[in-house]
């Protein structure tokens, strides 16, 4: 079983003090039964006369040989006193090494980090609550180096959405400057178009920022998933016939209504509508499903298109990724309507799943507490 610092530390202090006591009486002892073997003997005095022990003992004043007896054993306390010391300092000087020097190690670390190296690491070694903390300031270094690769990431991926817009607002207000192109409404139309992408954009940045740092306000309220559904499905209606993709609505009759967000639902709906619609060919079709999951609802939605890949899945919920590089900002969206979704189900104390084949379609699913009343 792990040993802790304190436990370790009462078991070296008791140790100590058992030791010292030991040691003490030990030494106090052999010294007190050598005197007294001696001064048990038969004494010639200097004149030649002779004392036994009893008469030694009760002589008035005390003579020079209980002075030695008390100076003997005096030493030989002091002895085992300096010999605890000695070894009392010597175990202290061990125990330290082993608690300071993982602590001098974590803040030589702590300094690097703070100098701007996101590498810093400790070596731990022990399974105690330094080693613990070493672990923990691991972790805290792993995190912030993910931390800023993310921020880094962030910033390119903002500034590459940016670019592809602006680059067309300047190049079309350039050719109407040269005389190459006419202001008409065409130029004014695609202006337009790309101010709008822009906007939107920020739109979407601004509230995935909300999001993140948890300052989302919900108004709660009983959200009838039939409802919901069926009104995600007719925002899509046009799109989806224009592609050739059917939408289907599958909300089992009287379900229990859910406690949510009514206008944050519906943004979760369309936007995983939207995921789907772009990533489903002709003839295909989607499903939005309702399920009463074990006292929850599970809500999903199901697409026949062309799936995702193992190694794209984990990241599908990632600000700015795209599964497939060569799709643009029109065709394949900035990357932040998932993350977007996924902050706003985290909002309602729930969570989202992604689960596809290659080929063979994807499914977006989460739930929803139902109301107490419904």
């Amino acid at each position: 079983m792990r040993r802790s610092l304190r436990a370790r530390l009462v078991a070296t202090t008791g140790a100590l003090v058992f030791g010292s006591i030991v040691a003490v009486a030990l030494v106090s002892s052999w010294a007190g039964r050598r005197e007294f073997r001696r001064f048990e003997k038969i004494v010639v005095s200097d004149a030649g006369h002779t004392t036994t022990t009893e008469q030694f003992l009760h002589e008035d004043p005390p003579s020079g040989r209980e002075a030695a007896f008390a100076g003997a054993l005096n030493r030989g306390l002091v002895g085992g006193a300096a010999a605890c010391a000695g070894g009392a300092l010597l175990l202290t000087l061990l125990f330290s090494r082993r608690i300071f020097g993982p602590i001098e190690a974590l803040t030589r670390a702590a300094r690097a980090m703070a100098a701007g190296d996101r590498e810093a690491r400790v070596n731990v070694r022990s399974a105690d609550e330094v080693g613990e903390l070493g672990n923990a300031f691991n972790a805290m270094s792993d995190a912030i180096g993910a931390s800023e690769r993310l921020r880094r990431r962030l910033i390119g991926d903002v500034a590459h959405e940016l670019r592809t817009p602006l680059t067309n607002i300047r190049a079309q207000l350039e050719a109407i400057q040269d005389g190459l192109a006419e202001p008409g409404r065409p130029a004014i139309d695609s202006l337009h178009e790309e101010s709008m992408l822009l906007s939107r954009l920020i739109d979407e940045l601004q509230e995935l920022a909300v999001a993140e740092a948890g300052e989302m306000r919900l108004h709660r309220e009983p959200v009838s998933l039939e409802e919901a559904a069926t009104s995600a499905a007719a925002s899509f209606e046009a799109r989806a016939r224009s592609a050739g993709v059917s939408i289907r609505v599958e909300v089992p009759r009287g379900i229990r209504r859910v406690s949510a967000d009514r206008r944050r639902l519906a943004q979760v709906l369309r936007n995983l509508l939207a995921n789907a619609l772009a990533h489903t060919a002709d003839g295909g079709s989607i499903v939005i499903e309702a399920t009463d999951a074990n006292g929850r609802a599970e809500i999903a939605v199901r697409d026949s298109g062309c799936g995702i890949a193992p190694q794209d899945l984990p990241f599908v919920f990632d600000r700015f990724y795209r599964a497939d590089p060569s799709r643009s900002r029109e065709t394949g969206g900035a990357g932040l309507g998932l993350p977007i979704v996924k902050q706003i189900v985290i909002a309602h104390g729930s969570s989202i799943r992604a689960e596809s084949e290659p080929g063979r379609g994807a499914v977006f699913s989460f739930f929803l507490p139902f109301t107490e009343n419904s």
